[in-house]
């Protein structure tokens, strides 16, 4: 099968890569013409790297180079089997280019969205046979992150679900499903992590090198909040936050911060500019953290159970089974476990309470706790009971 591939940034040419390490033809378009030779070249590079690391060969290098080919004009994906959008995360311009892949593309063509947080429902109604539209969301970098969500929407066939989740799986990656809500699984429980350590920060109660060694060192995670911020782009995070806040109506859990309102608008997005909550400048000494362990337990219980209950409430709202849900926490955002599993292991009913204290304490409904949680504290239950008697 012949895959299609429109947008040749950071995630369309990673996307590219795996489909031709895949073994498939694959056409990558972007209407800039730079932004397809930057991928190629970047390709290049990357394979010149793992030929260095004995990861491929000079054969194999060479053949998934030539498997991939570029171009401009959508008519260019008339012989594709699956084509994935990668492009900017604008519903109006998505489903214009949905609604003129379909005139393109054989009847049978499967047309995907990469987007992380914009609903397939809406890309989906832009095309006359809605049943074939899917949502099929890579994490970046898309050749070494294992997890790739397939969301169906409401119109998607059962049929084109299994064949869009049957080959990405085909590509060695590691496919959970999740349900069409804002953030699917991933951005939406993710949220709390950064939503909560800048409210945390917001409060005085520690700066963000503090909180970002509690994360690291106590909690076992392998980027704070605020390093993975500076790092995905301060103007990105904000925008998924505030795109998922708007999504749920205003709830406040997914409230954002004007704290990187505020860095964002100033320019200051990170590692990509050279200035984020971190100097990343040649020489710059960023300030120590307060090691006091027992204010960072404190710190990093308040984010995990924030954590929990929006990844129980998630299980709730049938957003995607259990598994899937500790999965795709573990294999997309390398969380050191399921938070699903840690619930068990801390105990529900301990972290109903910790829910509870919280709203006690500051009576916003963003500190409510999970329905869910709270039945199973009441029944003495468990998530993974069979878990629970391994590790007891």
């Amino acid at each position: 099968m012949k895959i299609g591939v429109l947008g040749a940034g950071a995630m369309g040419s990673g996307i590219a890569q795996v489909a031709s390490q895949a073994g498939h033809e694959v056409m990558l378009l972007d209407t800039n013409a730079d932004a397809l030779v930057k991928s190629k070249a970047k390709l290049e590079k990357v394979m010149n790297r793992l030929i260095e690391k004995g990861r491929v060969t000079a054969e194999e290098a060479t053949g998934i180079q030539q498997r991939i080919q570029y171009g401009s004009a959508l008519t260019e994906f008339k012989e594709c089997g699956l084509v994935i959008e990668a492009i900017i995360e604008n519903l109006d311009i998505k489903k214009t280019v949905f609604s003129k892949l379909e005139s393109i593309v054989a009847d049978n063509c499967i047309l995907a969205s990469n987007t992380s947080s914009l609903s397939i429902a809406a890309i989906a109604a832009a095309c006359k046979h809605s049943h074939r539209v899917v949502g099929i969301h890579f994490f970046n970098p898309a050749p070494l992150m294992k997890l790739v969500e397939i969301i169906p929407a409401i119109q998607t066939s059962d049929a084109v679900l299994q064949a869009a989740r049957d080959l990405v799986n085909s590509w060695k990656k590691l496919t959970v499903v999740a349900k069409d809500t804002p953030g699917f699984i991933v951005n939406r429980i993710a949220r709390p992590f950064y939503g909560e350590a800048l409210r945390i920060y917001e409060e005085g109660i520690a700066e963000p090198a503090t909180i970002d060694w509690v994360m690291r060192e106590i909690g076992g995670f392998r980027m704070g909040p605020f390093q993975l911020m500076d790092y995905i782009g301060n103007d990105i995070n904000f925008t998924v936050t505030e795109t998922v806040f708007k999504a749920f109506w205003y709830d406040p859990r997914y409230k954002p911060a004007f704290t990187q309102k505020r860095l964002a608008e100033a320019g200051y997005l990170g590692r990509k500019t050279g200035k984020g909550y971190y100097d990343y400048s040649e020489g710059a000494a960023n300030p120590e953290p307060d090691r006091d362990e027992t204010k960072g337990k404190a710190i990093l219980w308040r984010v995990l159970v924030m954590l929990i209950n929006e990844a129980a409430d998630a299980l709730n709202l049938n957003i995607a089974s259990k598994e899937d849900i500790d999965t795709a926490m573990t294999k997309g955002v390398n969380y050191p476990k399921g938070l699903l599993q840690w619930a068990d292991e801390i105990g529900i009913q301990e972290c109903v309470e910790g829910m509870d204290d919280l709203y006690d304490e500051y009576r916003e409904d963003r500190y409510r706790c999970s329905p869910l949680l709270r039945r199973m504290a009441a029944k003495n239950q468990h998530f993974f009971p069979t878990k629970i008697k391994q590790h007891e």
